[in-house]
């Protein structure tokens, strides 16, 4: 039987009616034959209005237990509201908070920013599976866990999108619906291009990284959970309809889910390009990437400065590009100069942690090879991905070192 995790966002249980379609949503997949999980944020606003509520009349004071026992208020009543409106279009219905005895999702003892213990949550779902096999629609509180005395923590903002994968992986869930006030994942920000354009599928490293870089659809640590055989699909609650065209996001997070590290099978060149004041003059990234790209020669990476560029090549194409660049040098009164640096090795380190979990990650990263006598030539890191340069006789070691921190 297929079993469906739907995930409401607060917009889409704003008011009355919209809890309603929501539920007749639900219920339509139910009388379908399906099974249905329901994952409920609170309401539109609430947790902001509860967490500003409870500033303003405890102030530096309130402590984070409580502020959590607070700020999950917002789901104990949605969840309790949705449950009850399954129930009044006739179908049999439980809301899940973490008072009921088979509430799944346990965590840590942090109250704002929990962490989950999968291996105890994985092993809690039988109670929802049971539920599930007597008809009956679980609707669970989204964003909150149990921490190991009983307490109700929290996973940060945007935990619900964290709650709906979680459970559709425990539960070996065919599809996971993120149902939320936009139609999908768009080409960018509607609010700011109007010819923005719907996108019909993403893949789950194309959203985990437009998520970390600001787009509100979805929470980048959700993909965490999105096994590859689960059908997941962000929709608009306006359709009132889980079936919805959205955008479907497709496959798993390559490799590991949480990090991952790799080493460039082969060695890397390093061409520096040096100009006084390189980084005021408009185009010259373009000039550097376009000779490049006209000769077929694939860019590895590329760091600028206040006076210089460096382009990191694979050194098999290094005699084709130096002397390419060279050119470009010599015609261009901005540029005064270039070099081809010894062989290197990169190495990768991809985390959807890196965000917001792990202050100190550069220093926790470089110190090791700092110790081992391992010189780094280069450094370059976003949001996800730290990348490190280091000479070709070192690189195995830095590896080693590197899978090391990461453990």
């Amino acid at each position: 039987m297929d079993l469906i995790v739907a995930k409401f966002g607060g917009t889409s249980v704003g008011d009355g009616s919209r809890i309603k379609k929501a539920a007749q949503s639900v219920v339509n997949e139910y009388m379908k034959g399906k099974q249905v999980v329901v994952v409920v944020s609170a309401v539109n606003k609430t947790t902001d209005e509860l967490i500003d509520l409870s500033n303003a009349a405890i102030g530096e004071t309130l402590t984070d237990k409580q502020k959590a026992e607070i700020m999950a208020m917002g789901e104990l009543t949605s969840a309790r509201l949705f449950s009850a409106t399954v129930e009044s279009l006739g179908v049999k219905s439980e809301y899940i908070d973490p008072y009921n005895p088979i509430w799944p999702i346990m965590t840590d003892s942090n109250s704002l920013e929990a962490k989950i213990d999968f291996a105890t949550t994985n092993e809690k779902f039988s109670g929802i599976q049971d539920l599930l096999n007597q008809g009956i629609i679980p609707v669970i509180c989204g964003f909150l866990g149990k921490g190991p005395s009983g307490e109700i923590t929290t996973l940060g903002r945007g935990g619900s999108d964290i709650s709906a994968f979680l459970i559709g992986h425990c539960l070996d869930a065919s599809d996971v619906v993120i149902v939320t006030d936009v139609d999908g994942v768009m080409s960018t920000d509607p609010n700011k291009i109007e010819s923005a354009e719907l996108l019909d599928e993403i893949t789950v490293e194309e959203m985990r990284d437009l998520a970390t870089h600001g787009a509100q659809v979805l929470h980048p640590h959700a993909l965490k959970y999105k096994d590859p055989l689960i059908s997941a699909k962000i929709i608009n609650f306006a359709h009132g309809d889980l079936n919805a065209k959205g955008t479907r996001i497709t496959g798993p997070f390559e490799g590991d889910m949480t990090k991952h590290i790799s080493l460039h099978k082969n060695p890397i060149s390093i061409i520096a390009i040096v100009g006084d004041g390189m980084l005021k003059k408009a185009g010259l990234l373009a000039k550097v990437t376009s000779c490049l790209a006209e000769n077929n020669i694939n860019i590895l990476g590329i760091l600028a400065g206040q006076n210089s560029m460096t382009v990191f090549v694979e050194k098999e194409d290094s005699e084709k590009a130096y002397p390419i660049l060279h050119t470009l040098v010599v015609e261009d009164d901005v540029f005064s100069s270039l070099s081809l640096g010894s062989d290197a090795s990169m190495i990768t380190i991809v985390s959807p942690d890196f965000t917001d979990e792990t202050p100190g990650i550069i220093s926790a990263i470089t110190e090791p090879l700092r110790i081992n006598n391992i010189n780094i030539i280069e450094i370059a890191s976003s949001q996800t991905a730290i990348v490190i340069y280091v000479d070709v006789k070192d690189a195995k070691k830095a590896y080693d070192l590197l899978n090391e921190v990461l453990e």
